[in-house]
């Protein structure tokens, strides 16, 4: 038995390269020499060094499943002593499995982290684990000060953005005859290994969190793991002290439905909060300023919105592409994408007497899956039952809304927006000339950013 499993130390060790192998040793001989007064037995480690290792950097919760994963990564059928700790061969198969496994190997850590038990687990237990693990991302996040600009906001009274991504996570899972896991009643069911590496597999921030939380909480391996993409960098030429509709989470689930060489930034172009409640104000900030993403918030509390894949332009045509999306943050997350049924994927007119003034997407005249409307601080969003554009149900509390906060956030590669801003008109300098140029119908003819599709 010990050279089996000597060699199955071999086998997972070579997943990493051979720098990494040194620190993940390094760390673990950091772990085993830490006594803490434990009865640990030598060559493994306790659960209290490797609470002391970590400290606060994780919630004391995932770090109690993070060690009883590695404990219970033995062969089957071997029993382990209530005074064995965490074997060396135990610490790398366990990180091999969470940082470069396949779906299989990281669904069979989720079952050991949230129980003892051989076979499946209860759906109640996976939908608790998958709320430490969104918490544990986004308290990791804020005690290494990576938020990158975001905030970890917390609205009395309503469920927090940890519980609704967390639910929106846990929603993606689906029992082996297909259904999913939708009802209180459900909860009962029983998940085994086919469903938990079907789910990690089907919602891949599973994998991105878990990979996090070990990088982060153990501040393990370097290079360190790039959140460039994860977290896109948050700017405010106002200054930091804009307090956006979005926190750190509802941006990382937005930003993961963009197109890749859109993530790394957002760059906030009109608030209402900061420019005012104006239409004009709102063409002149966002036209011809590449993909952006647009947010509401109505008076019922719930956050909606949309990303537009193209520059915004003043025009009496529907414009944009099939990348572009609608979504919603809250009361629950969703991305709703294009059907195929039409090409009305983004609308923006103001000063016209025969049509629609406003900014809309998706669906058609007077019956928009999402519109703000140029008397603005009035919108719509009809669905009966979906947009037909993006099959999105009503976004909003009531299907004519009224809101206060408006953000409009540039995403992407804001040198390129810049040289963009370079080969036009010397009114976009000026945001409320450039509309009432616009207003007054003479139109403009300055080349906006167009993004590549992703590849």
């Amino acid at each position: 038995m010990g050279n089996s499993k000597s060699h199955a130390g071999q086998e997972f060790c070579s997943q990493f390269l051979p720098e990494e192998q040194a620190e993940i040793n390094r760390l673990f001989d950091a772990l085993s020499s830490e006594q803490h007064g434990s009865n640990t037995s030598p060559g493994s480690f306790s659960l209290e060094a490797l609470k002391s290792h970590v400290g606060d950097a994780l919630p004391p919760e995932m770090v109690g499943r993070l060690y009883d994963g590695m404990r219970r990564a033995d062969p089957p059928g071997r029993a382990k002593g209530p005074g064995e700790g965490v074997s060396r061969v135990q610490f790398t198969v366990s990180l091999s499995h969470l940082l470069k496994g396949s779906s299989e190997e990281k669904s069979l850590m989720v079952l050991r982290m949230i129980s003892a038990a051989e076979g499946p687990v209860k759906a109640r237990e996976v939908s608790k684990f998958t709320e430490d693990l969104v918490g544990s991302v986004v308290h990791v996040l804020n005690y290494r000060q990576e938020l990158r600009g975001w905030t970890q906001k917390k609205a009395p009274g309503s469920p927090t953005s940890v519980q609704v991504l967390a639910a929106h996570l846990f929603s993606e899972m689906k029992l082996q005859d297909g259904e999913k896991l939708l009802g209180p009643q459900r909860l009962d069911c029983d998940c085994g290994h086919t469903v938990i590496e079907d789910w990690v597999f089907r919602a891949p921030h599973v994998a991105a969190f878990l990979s996090v939380v070990i990088h982060r909480g153990f501040l393990l391996l370097h290079p360190p793991l790039s959140l460039a993409t994860l977290v896109p960098e948050r700017q405010v030429d106002q200054g930091g002290e804009f307090e956006s509709v979005l926190d750190v989470l509802s941006v990382i689930y937005i930003n993961s439905h963009l197109p890749r060489m859109l993530q790394h930034g957002w760059r906030l172009l009109f608030s209402s909060e900061l420019h005012g409640h104006s239409f004009a104000q709102l063409c002149g900030h966002i036209t011809q300023q590449g993909p952006c993403v647009v947010l509401l918030e109505d008076h019922d509390g719930h956050v909606f919105g949309g990303f537009a894949s193209c520059s915004w332009e003043v025009k009496p045509q529907f414009q944009g592409d099939d990348r572009c999306f609608l979504f919603s943050v809250s009361p629950s997350m969703a991305v709703y994408t294009c059907t195929g049924y039409n090409d009305h994927y983004m609308y923006l007119n103001h000063g016209q007497q025969t049509i629609p003034n406003g900014l809309g997407m998706g669906g058609q005249h007077s019956y928009f899956g999402l519109w703000i409307d140029a008397d603005f601080g009035k919108g719509h969003s009809k669905a009966k039952p979906t947009c037909t554009t993006y099959n999105s149900p009503q976004l909003s509390a009531t299907e004519n809304f009224q809101f206060q906060k408006m953000e409009v956030w540039a995403v992407g590669d804001a040198a390129g927006t810049q040289l963009a801003k370079s080969n036009k008109s010397v009114l976009d300098a000026d945001p409320e000339a450039q509309a009432l140029l616009e207003i007054s119908g003479r139109s403009r003819h300055s080349q906006g950013l167009r993004e590549a599709p992703d590849a």
